[in-house]
């Protein structure tokens, strides 16, 4: 099922760009789980757009709809269907990609495989397929706060066009994240960072960098051996959002400039709990998380519409050039932020019920 992510708590996403609407069906969410709609609702004010000029000037309101699974404010159990209305959609501004190709974009590959595309504005191939991931992933969320109640995730910008924000403290501050348009964690060096997302954007080009993700308070156990570990479940989970090419957890390919001595994760016991002295696995060891924090990077390209002109080739395989109209991120790193939290949450979440399918309670 190319649509659907997840193995107890599933998630199944639908609906085109340009569309009617975009949702997500939401399977495997235990019953009697007290669930905010308007908690759902930030996430989606989170990831929606026109929310700034670093962002695609598309006016979305985002609202949520909610048509089954939910009662007096609790889950039942039974799927949970929830919708947002496609409101500013524009499908006559991609007139001139009904039959040429856009570089660098899907619409050559969804021709190659299934003989039909949507051309306006990339149906599912659109970013705006995210809006299911992300109500999806606040669903997860709100099961993962009453599941173990420690447990944050927080994503960030830390890199753009290869401009590093200065190494976060252990001690995150969400809130300051949050209080500027590009989700960059240091004030003393946002101005630079949103300078050169600024230089593309009245260029007519667009820039891509780094998203990296922290999970703080984990439980030791979460993961399955082999195939379903949970570095490679939350690797296909990153690689599967729009626009990213690379991950990276822990110490990355970092790692393979170590040798072992320097870069193995030393044990000890603080407090009846087995603990490590440094991190360079990112928390997750044979697959299977050892409590320590999780941290993992996301690469995202540059947005691959852009407004200068492009070489390109027609359906028939006739040179043309592309000049892109209709609205277009110029980075999409701020509003990929809130994705790779919702991806990774909806991980943690279906871990967690395979976790407790084999009776063994968590440790620590």
């Amino acid at each position: 099922m190319p649509n659907t992510f997840g193995h107890l708590f599933r998630i199944t996403t639908w609906g085109e760009s340009h569309g009617g609407g975009i949702g997500v069906v939401v399977d495997g969410c235990p019953p009697r789980l007290p669930l905010a709609v308007d908690e759902i609702q930030r996430e989606l004010d989170r990831r929606r757009p026109g929310q700034s000029r670093l962002t695609t000037q598309r006016k979305e309101s985002d609202r949520v709809e909610i048509l089954s699974g939910i009662l007096d404010g609790f889950t039942l159990g039974t799927p949970i269907l929830l919708w947002v209305r496609n409101e500013d959609a524009r499908p006559e501004a991609y007139e001139e990609m009904r039959e040429i190709f856009r570089p660098s974009h899907a619409d050559y590959t969804y021709q190659a495989k299934y003989g039909i595309r949507s051309w306006m504005g990339g149906g599912r191939a659109s970013a705006r397929e995210t809006v299911g991931r992300v109500a999806g992933g606040a669903v997860a969320g709100q099961f993962l706060r009453r599941a173990f109640p420690s447990l944050k995730v927080v994503a960030y910008v830390s890199e753009i066009y290869g401009f590093l924000a200065p190494e976060a403290t252990a001690l995150l501050d969400e809130t300051l994240v949050e209080a500027n348009p590009l989700r960059w964690p240091d004030p003393d060096t946002l101005s630079e960072a949103i300078a050169l997302v600024e230089d593309a954007r009245k260029a007519g080009d667009s820039v891509g960098g780094v998203v990296t993700c922290r999970v703080q308070g984990m439980p030791a156990g979460l993961g399955e051996p082999v195939f379903d570990k949970l570095d490679a479940d939350l690797a296909k989970a990153m690689l599967s959002i729009p626009a990213a090419k690379g991950f990276e957890l822990g110490s990355g390919f970092a790692g393979t400039r170590l040798r072992g001595s320097q870069h193995n994760d030393p044990f000890y016991s603080e407090g009846g709990r087995i603990r490590t002295r440094t991190n360079r696995s990112g928390g997750i060891q044979g697959g299977i998380s050892n409590g320590e924090e999780i941290f993992f990077r996301v690469a995202l390209k540059p947005v691959a519409t852009i407004a200068l002109p492009q070489e390109t080739v027609t359906e028939k395989g006739e040179p043309a050039i592309l000049r892109a109209r209709g609205r277009h991120d110029p980075c999409v790193l701020p509003r990929a932020v809130p994705i790779v939290e919702a991806m990774t949450r909806l991980v943690l979440a279906d871990h967690a019920l395979r976790q407790k399918a084999i009776g063994w309670e968590f440790r620590p």
